[in-house]
């Protein structure tokens, strides 16, 4: 099933994708947000959920960021092993971790797909980061990674959209991360059982139309079990809750000379059963 949040006549609300339309999920289900949703007793029973929502065409709505505020944010860095490698070569001097190297976003660093993504005035170092969004389900304290595929609720794409120039001001690297309007995410919510747990997903990110990322998920260095666990060990998980899971080799500042993006330009990233997010670069106003 895929879930999505939107905006129409001002009003925000979640549902379901069947064909062209949107199947709004809130009445039925009595809970008024999708991150609600995935952690209610109504997820269990969505499919009947879905049988009594009123309908609306998709191109009435608006979409939303899949989960527009969640608590948090939790972004894995270089997760990929040829990322790792790429980031050594181009100067970055950072030693594998033995636990998973995190760092959290903000809900306003947020975007959704087919909006913008916002190339601040601050800089001209906006690089593109595609990345498989894990969203939780179940929450949790101290989740073991044996455990822990019981507490996702589903999947998406997120495009990790980083200002490297701030990025690299300290070794802390939230400062370029979460400038207004350039985390991606979306489409939509596939929910879990679409997907194996662990099942190797293709990822390919474009700029305009030329691919400047390949990877797979199987070639992540820390799994999404050892993720939420180590997340859930510093703080509670809760239903909504994102887990950008790390992006593979092909990013902008790698490459010799530096390539960053433009307004006009447009990012796409596609994982394999999870469609495609799709996003225009502008100029902060």
């Amino acid at each position: 099933m895929k879930l999505v949040s939107y905006r129409q006549a001002g009003r925000e609300s979640f549902g379901a994708l069947d064909g062209d339309d949107v199947v709004d999920l809130a009445a039925a289900s009595g809970v008024d947000t999708l991150a609600e949703f995935v952690g209610s007793d109504g997820f269990a029973d969505r499919e009947n959920i879905v049988s009594k929502g009123s309908r609306t065409p998709l191109a009435d709505v608006e979409l939303l960021p899949v989960i527009p505020r969640p608590e948090k944010i939790v972004c894995s860095v270089r997760n990929y092993m040829d990322h790792h490698q790429e980031a050594l070569a181009a100067g970055l001097n950072r030693e594998l971790s033995e636990f998973p190297p995190i760092f959290l976003r903000v809900w306003r660093s947020q975007t959704a797909h087919n909006a913008p993504i916002v190339r601040p005035r601050a800089s001209e170092t906006l690089d593109w980061e595609g990345e498989l969004a894990v969203v939780i389900g179940k929450g949790g304290r101290d989740i073991s990674a044996e455990s822990a595929w019981d507490h996702v609720a589903g999947y998406s794409i997120y495009n990790d959209a980083s200002v490297r120039e701030f990025q690299f001001h300290a070794k802390q690297i939230a400062a370029g991360k979460n400038f207004e309007s350039t985390g991606a995410f979306g489409p939509y919510l596939v929910t879990h059982e679409e997907i194996e747990p662990g099942e190797p997903l293709k990822i390919e990110t474009r700029v305009n139309g030329e691919v400047v990322q390949s990877g797979d998920t199987s070639q992540m260095i820390f799994s999404i079990p050892q993720l939420i666990a180590y997340a859930s060990t510093i703080f509670t998980l809760t239903p909504g809750d994102v887990i950008a899971t790390g992006t593979p080799s092909g990013v902008g500042f790698s490459r010799k000379p530096p390539r960053y993006l433009v307004a006009g330009d447009v990012v796409e990233i596609d994982i394999e059963k999870l469609g495609t997010l799709r996003n225009p670069v502008v100029d902060q106003p």
